[in-house]
């Protein structure tokens, strides 16, 4: 017997089983899958020819609109679209039989090398005069992008899927949509969003200007070597496309300013600004054309290509950190109003001093990115380097420090300093500036000078109510002081000013979180991943409130979304804390020694520290990194509590550490006060519980233990301490 390999083990199914009638057509293998159905390569066998078959799933209206218009779309006679031979029907459904394109896409291309400019005009002169066509038929395309063109070996371009475009009448209230013509099925939603006009995107249905806008970034991109916002992703990309003017992106100094003004003319943010038709662009496209060969430029050919354009620089990446459920004082990003600093030529982008405050506050708001807070110093430096005595740039570059120190992004108490000297600077320079106020609440906050920054939020508030940071700052103060029913109405009705931005669900969520209610905490945090999908930190949030309801796989499952989106220092403590519960001790230290990482996570952080010696206690032989870890973690917090003595966390987790360290006398006296300042907290009871049985103090930790259960605490979290296994067999311990 001979062994035969299923054939989907080698990528492509076996489609004479899936699809028999007609019989005229053989289906050989699989090309690609979409909502609608499926598109394959297949044999004529009456016209001996190789085709492209899509076929339709049965359900719904789908079937029926897209055979409709994929006979609109066999209209269409320039050489450029794919021919649409037939449209057919059999026992599993209807399908679309058409061209069968060989060559490879503009995103492939792209890939693989660089294209000369004048291989690029060439190619975008090609898609114009082809949609001139389309539009002056009244079809509209709506899907233009890198991945729907293809080169074939002679340079024809040919346009690909229709299938998202539509027949276009400028006085109809509605439009129809077009049916696919695509010979290769790809899903590539970041694409779409890259190549997407301002107006689609915030819902606008597309017309020919549309189609003029997506081919711009394709010259774009096929100029400059990379699209727009190429570090951008998902609704981070789709907000600076919307914000931002493509007067200011980064063109290669060694670009034409007729080149630029045509990108720019057809990339225009507002419609009626944009070139009108595709018979202009065309035109203005052969005059560039034109221009290279009079230079002494080659016509374009397959076999070789020019030397390539200078790509644009990338943008410098750097770990950052936001806010979390454990009060980091720091700001999270708002993404629809993200932008980057472009390094465009003097001369082609004058400066605005408007322009780079905006630009640096969003990249401020961005906090979850990698290299927001260098944007946003280098914004407010600018600023200051052309106007000293700016009070708005020298609050900013507060905020930057602030930032900086609250999500321990250097183990350096210098920070807060250098925040607290440039908001007195703001100040003594406009003191009804509402910028400055922030500036000093948070700097207050990182003191631990809670009502002073609420009064610095407040009197903000009072010169500017639209102040989002102020907000913020004040109900993220409010929710570390534990004055939870005022945190509670701050962000109910910041939410109600800012319904899009989903740092207020998450600070909602944790002051939900930390009085216990995880149901609502659960449910504010899953609003704020809806909201925001591409912000890891609601992912942490929400796996830490999955955690404390014992479902550690599904706070598994969310971590690993979040870890797909980037590290984070926090996804993978909340990592540590799941396979810690799974036994998995060293899976857990391999976690946290990434959660202290310089490259990964944040070596500043105390609790981090913590975290890995609590771990490393587990594992045999391992106690000397242990007490290593804690030293580390008493160090972290020692200048913090100092600043804030009536901190109960802080006090309760120097307490515990404390007694780990073997310090008796000041382990009891701050378990003590800890129990004292909040004696109705499961969290700080069982810290003060364990550091009692630490300190031999049985009965006392028995006490503080019970309490903690009573109180919600789980008891699956006091069974894994080791150094609650004495306790555990005392007779006392069960008698609740």
């Amino acid at each position: 017997m001979v062994a035969t390999i299923p054939p989907e083990t080698t990528g492509a199914p076996d489609v004479s089983r899936e699809r028999r009638h007609p019989e005229q057509y053989e289906y050989r293998q699989r090309l690609g899958e979409g909502g609608f159905g499926e598109v394959y390569e297949a044999w004529d066998t009456r016209l001996q020819r190789s085709v492209a078959i899509k076929t339709i799933r049965h359900g719904g209206s789908a079937g029926v609109d897209l055979v409709r218009e994929a006979r609109l779309a066999a209209s269409l006679r320039h050489a450029a679209f794919v021919k649409v031979y037939a449209v057919e029907e059999d026992s599993d459904g209807q399908f679309i039989v058409m061209e069968l394109v060989h060559g490879r896409t503009l995103k492939q291309a792209l890939q693989d090398d660089s294209v000369s400019l004048s291989t690029a005009l060439d190619w975008v002169g090609q898609i114009a005069e082809a949609m001139r066509d389309a539009h002056a038929s009244g079809l509209v395309h709506g899907d233009i992008k890198p991945s729907n063109l293809m080169v074939e070996d002679d340079g024809r371009v040919r346009i690909l899927d229709f299938g998202l475009a539509l027949r276009h009448d400028a006085l109809a209230t509605e439009t129809v949509s077009l049916g696919s013509t695509v010979s290769a099925g790809q899903t590539d939603p970041q694409g779409t969003i890259a190549y997407m006009a301002p107006e689609r995107l915030q819902g606008a249905t597309p017309d020919p200007r549309a189609d003029v806008y997506a081919l711009g970034v394709i010259l774009y991109e096929l100029a400059c070597g990379k699209r727009p916002f190429a570090a951008l992703h998902g609704l981070a990309l789709a907000a600076a496309l919307v914000q931002t003017s493509s007067d200011g992106w980064d063109y290669p100094d060694s670009l034409d300013t007729p080149l630029i003004a045509l990108i720019r003319a057809m990339t225009a943010r507002q419609p009626e600004l944009r070139i009108e038709g595709m018979n202009e662009v065309a035109r203005r496209l052969a005059e560039l054309a034109d221009n290279e060969v009079s230079r002494g430029t080659k016509p374009p050919t397959s076999a070789a290509r020019r030397r390539p354009l200078p790509r644009a620089a990338k943008l410098a990446a750097g770990a950052l950190l936001a806010v979390t459920v454990g009060g980091i004082a720091s700001w999270q990003g708002l993404p629809h109003l993200v932008t980057l600093r472009t390094t465009v030529h003097q001369a082609l982008t004058p400066y605005s001093e408007a322009v780079e405050m905006e630009q640096g506050l969003a990249a401020l708001r961005l906090f979850d990115r990698p290299g927001a807070l260098d944007t946003a110093q280098s914004h407010f430096e600018h600023v200051l380097a052309r106007t000293p005595d700016n009070a708005a740039a020298a609050a900013g570059i507060s905020l930057v420090h602030s930032a900086r120190y609250g999500s321990s992004d250097r183990d350096d108490e210098t920070w807060l300093q250098k925040a607290d000297a440039s908001a007195q600077q703001a100040l003594r320079l406009n003191d009804q500036l509402a910028l400055a106020y922030v500036a000093r609440a948070a700097v207050r906050e990182g003191q631990g000078r809670f009502d002073d920054a609420i009064a610095a939020c407040d009197r903000a508030l009072r010169l500017d109510p639209a102040n989002d940071f102020a907000w913020y700052i004040k109900a993220e103060t409010l929710r570390r002081a534990r004055r939870y029913p005022e945190a509670r109405t701050t962000l109910i009705e910041a939410s109600k000013r800012f319904p899009r931005e989903h740092v207020f669900l998450d600070e909602l969520g944790s002051v939900e979180y930390e009085q216990g209610n995880d149901a609502a905490a659960e449910r504010l945090f899953r609003r704020s991943i809806a909201l925001e999908p591409d912000a890891v930190m609601a992912y942490t949030n929400l796996a830490a409130t999955l955690l404390r309801e014992n479902r550690a796989d599904e706070a598994a499952r969310v971590l690993q979304q979040g870890l797909q989106l980037r590290p984070n220092t926090y996804l993978y403590v909340n990592l540590g804390n799941v396979l810690f519960l799974r036994g998995d001790y060293l899976g857990a230290a391999d976690a946290f020694k990434n959660a202290v990482s310089p490259d990964h996570g944040d070596p500043g952080s105390y609790l981090n520290w913590a975290n890995l010696g609590d771990t490393l206690l587990w594992i045999p032989g391992r106690l000397p990194e242990a007490r290593q870890a804690y030293e580390k973690a008493r160090r972290l917090l020692a200048p913090r509590l100092e600043r804030a003595p009536h901190d109960v966390l802080l006090v309760s987790r120097m307490g515990l550490y404390s007694a780990r360290a073997g310090d008796t006398p000041r382990a009891l006296e701050l378990a003590a006060r800890a129990v004292a300042l909040s004696p109705d907290s499961a969290d700080v009871l069982f810290r003060a519980g364990l550091s009692y049985e630490l300190l031999g103090k049985r009965k006392l930790a028995l006490d503080a233990i019970a309490r903690a259960l009573h109180l919600g605490y789980p008891r699956k979290y006091v069974e894994a301490e080791p150094d609650l296994v004495a306790l555990r067999r005392d007779p006392n311990y069960h008698a609740d």
